[in-house]
């Protein structure tokens, strides 16, 4: 099982998603979905939010979906105090400070977390700075009859979106988790945040080709999934969609679209880094704070045994160990093709 901050990082990054809705506190435990799967997690009902507990030679506790949600611990002290009543089996607690309160506020251990953030108070600041490629297909997918807009979560939605998820079960060099779901499993998926989330979709025609989801946040919203079709590609729906959801940030007052995290702890720069900064988004950098729940948790602190791989091994590492496990994947993927095409 990942780390909490691992956890963190594949929400940001689209492998773990929220199971809000479904996600409720049963027999001392809730389901979190990773890579497509759920999977069942230690946790507790605290101060109203559902705190999840990962790891198991060091137990890291932090409010479920944490990520979509805006300041649900409230008093740090009060909250890991009623954390101990409820008898979950925690060592240290987490938490972060969103933007755009970004000043340390609280005398904890910090340290530095991030998100890639466009600032979306000025819509015409963002497409000036933007590279002139990238306005370049902002512009493209108008001129080959993209239309962006705010949709509903309608039976021909999920449909659409199936299409999308089922044209290839690979995507950046990893399984696409998402690949032939059925129809009901995906419609649940897409319900999560029902009451803050937003969807837009990129339509060639009648035909969805990507869509957005957006959970808002008071002054912060974030992009929970963005996807489209790789036979459109020429028509850089990606690039559309996240311009519409500047302008819709925009007009309802909201400060920052964020996408997950700008940098992953010492992991170097890469394609998905890359399509972020081509797209005008901003490393915007806001403490993460932990707190000992027990004894434990102290002498765990103070010895920094928190921070996961990915925080501690050198980036050139981080960068080769990502391009084997995206080769191994690869492979695998064309020897099972191979498999099914000679058994036929």
């Amino acid at each position: 099982m990942p780390s909490q901050v691992g956890m963190e990082q594949e929400i940001a990054q689209g492998q773990a998603e929220s199971t809000e809705g479904k996600g409720d506190v049963q027999n001392g435990f809730t389901v979190v979905r990773i890579r497509g799967k759920d999977h069942r997690f230690p946790a507790a009902e605290v101060a109203d939010s559902t705190v999840v507990v990962f790891g198991k030679a060091i137990r890291i506790a932090s409010v479920k979906d944490e990520l979509f949600k805006r300041n649900p611990v409230g008093n740090p002290e009060l909250f890991v105090a009623k954390l101990k009543e409820s008898g979950l089996r925690a060592d240290v607690f987490t938490f972060s400070q969103k933007p755009p309160d970004v000043g340390p506020r609280y005398n904890y251990l910090r340290e530095s977390d991030n998100f890639a953030a466009i600032h979306t108070a000025d819509f015409n600041a963002w497409w000036d700075r933007l590279p002139q490629e990238t306005r370049k297909n902002v512009r493209r997918a108008s001129n080959r009859g993209v239309v962006v807009k705010v949709v509903e979560l309608t039976d021909d939605f999920v449909l659409g979106v199936m299409e999308i998820y089922d044209e290839s079960p690979i995507r950046q060099g990893k399984p696409f988790h998402h690949y032939r779901k059925d129809v009901e499993t995906v419609r649940r998926e897409l319900s999560t945040f029902a009451a803050t989330s937003e969807f837009l979709g990129a339509y060639s025609g009648d035909e969805l080709i990507g869509f957005m989801k957006l959970v808002h946040m008071g002054p912060l919203s974030s992009m929970m999934h963005i996807v489209s079709k790789n036979a459109h590609s020429d028509k850089r729906p990606m690039n559309a969609l996240i311009a519409e959801a500047v302008a819709l940030c925009n007009k309802k007052g909201i400060s920052y679209l964020t996408y997950g995290s700008y940098t992953y702890g010492r992991k170097a720069n890469d394609s998905l880094a890359e399509f972020k900064r081509r797209n005008g988004f901003e490393k915007i950098e806001f403490p993460r704070y932990y707190l000992p729940v027990t004894l434990r948790g102290r002498i765990i602190l103070a010895l920094r045994l928190h921070r996961s791989a990915i925080d501690i091994l050198p980036p050139w590492l981080v960068t080769v160990l990502v391009g084997v496990r995206a080769r191994v994947i690869q492979a695998v993927v064309s020897v099972r093709r191979f498999s099914s095409i000679k058994s036929r």
